[in-house]
């Protein structure tokens, strides 16, 4: 048994509502790390969903959750 090791993924589907929820991908200036999540629309609390490390993660974001444009913050 190793020490260290890769935590699987869930296909756990975050559910989101539209009306109280917008899709938002943080990004940092820093190291160029990209998280993909959604933001409540009253309090601001950003719910992290999954990082994204390429185009082809962002596009199956965007697929999985139906989404046709998301937002950057920074």
């Amino acid at each position: 048994m190793s020490l260290f090791f890769r935590k699987k993924q869930s296909e756990e589907v975050f559910s989101f509502d539209p009306e109280k929820e917008y899709p938002v991908l943080r990004c940092s200036i820093c190291n160029g790390e990209q998280v993909a999540g959604f933001k409540n629309k009253e309090t601001g609390h950003f719910t992290e969903v999954s990082l994204i490390r390429g185009s082809a993660e962002l596009e199956d974001f965007k697929k999985k959750y139906g989404i046709t444009e998301i937002t950057k913050e920074y």
